[in-house]
């Protein structure tokens, strides 16, 4: 196949993926000028003319695109041995203990499930709560996003509440998104106001009896919302009395990517009965995996075996631990603090010059920049960000994602890998970009965003 490929040019690859996938499969910039990218490497992305991207968007390589040192461990393991989990294997239960021992002392997070996607792990993640509580009473944050199978869709108002979805199940309790930019609480008690609508959520339940409360640690699709503090203890708080389990979805901002904390559950200073993780567990491997305490998952070991083929197989797990020892070694936790605090201010910096910059929000390596046409009434603006996206990659060869409920927030999550200098790039390139919009309110560049 490899001569095969190597003939076909970018038309011809487009040709062939619209003609063999459904629509509904998006691709990245199709309404501008979509990319053949053929290599990656750090945080970088190369396409078939040999253009260098800067990637600001891609926290699924989570130590660099093509680490060597990933790439090696997935290499040798593959040409060895690859197989399923009812053998006994050292890389599976080595990165089992490496996993829980990154909890906090005292969580009693110690029982692990591996899996392929955080969609699988948040759906696991279900049924867990399930089975601990008796109950399929489920609240859930709106914009929330947890994954693509028919269970998480149902928990996610990111997908149910937009075009071609469902709405909300009868079990299902929407509680609002806890912003505080655009939201309706923006004080010093945030964090208690947003959660007196999870307590009332529990009130509502059927027979006020609660499964699970699921919320991600940092929401991406929602336009990087970090919760207030405070929230998440009295959210618990509240679930717990109902007899229901927390979940904290760090699918999008687990390990290290906030820099001062390996989970972003801890900024809240709280423990979760139910944790779970995908995208940059296996480095672009797909490697994800559910972790809870001993409770939980001795009420899920009803009889009912769980089995799952590719789940926590070596290969994958030689890149989980591989991506562990490089995180360590390269101490790219202690990066993402300080690149993204320099990154912060730097855009703290622009939005005092630039008008259209509402908001600069986020920690480590996980920052979102909010565009409004007016600082008072928050009008968003679409439309330019939609452009201003566009010429980031047309004019300045750096890839960058839209999100956001008005589709106006830049999300940027980049490899942890990604530097000072990364960030003063990209920095001037939005400050140029700004400084010669042609958008004012009217049509721009439609760019489709691609939750990744």
């Amino acid at each position: 196949f490899e001569e095969e490929a190597s003939k076909l040019d970018k038309a011809a690859v487009l040709a062939l993926r619209r003609s063999h996938f459904c629509a509904a499969q998006s691709i990245s910039y199709a309404n501008t000028d979509p990319l053949l990218i053929v290599r990656g490497s750090g945080s970088r992305l190369f396409d078939e003319r040999g253009r260098s991207f800067l990637d600001t968007r891609n926290n699924v390589c989570h130590v660099g695109h093509a680490h060597p040192r990933v790439a090696k461990a997935v290499a040798d393991q593959v040409s060895m041995l690859n197989t399923n989990t009812r053998y006994l294997h050292p890389n599976l239960s080595l990165l089992a203990k490496r996993l829980v021992s990154t909890f906090p002392e005292g969580s009693g997070l110690e029982v692990c499930f591996f899996v392929n996607s955080g969609s699988e792990a948040n759906d696991l993640a279900m049924r867990l709560a399930f089975a601990r509580s008796q109950s399929r009473e489920l609240i859930v944050v709106d914009h929330g996003y947890h994954g693509h199978t028919q269970q998480t869709i149902e928990i996610s108002p990111y997908k149910f509440d937009h075009k071609g979805g469902e709405g909300a199940k009868s079990n299902v309790h929407k509680v609002p998104c806890p912003c505080t930019f655009r939201g309706p609480h923006r004080g010093l008690d945030a964090g208690q106001r947003y959660a007196e609508y999870v307590e009332a959520a529990c009130r509502e339940a059927a027979g006020r009896q609660v499964a699970a409360f699921i919320v991600e640690s940092g929401m991406s699709v929602g336009g990087v919302i970090l919760p207030p503090p405070g929230y998440l203890a009295a959210c618990y708080a509240a679930v717990r009395a109902a007899g229901g389990v927390c979940v904290a979805d760090e699918v999008q901002v687990g390990f290290g990517r906030l820099g001062d904390y390996f989970w972003a559950f801890e900024q809240q200073g709280v423990a979760p009965d139910i944790v779970t993780m995908g995208k940059p567990f296996g480095n672009g491997m797909p490697l994800a995996a559910v972790v809870t305490t001993r409770a939980v998952a001795e009420a899920f070991n009803n009889g009912l075996e769980y089995f799952n083929t590719f789940g926590g197989n070596p290969v994958c797990c030689a890149a989980g631990n591989a991506m562990l020892d490089v995180l360590r070694d390269e101490r790219l936790q202690e990066n993402a603090s300080k690149v993204g605090a320099r990154f912060r201010a730097n855009l703290a910096a622009l939005a005092s010059r630039r008008p259209l910059i509402g908001d600069v929000r986020g920690a480590g390596l996980f920052m979102g920049v909010e565009f409004v046409r007016d600082r008072s009434t928050l009008e968003p603006a679409t439309e330019e960000t939609s452009e201003i996206c566009a010429r980031m990659k047309d004019e300045h060869l750096i890839l960058m994602s839209i999100d956001g409920p008005h589709d106006n927030v830049l999300v940027i999550k980049p490899p942890m890998c990604f530097s000072l200098e990364d960030a003063d790039a990209v920095t001037a390139a939005l400050d140029t970009v700004l400084a010669t919009l042609t958008t004012t309110g009217g049509s721009g560049s439609a760019v489709g965003h691609t939750p990744t």
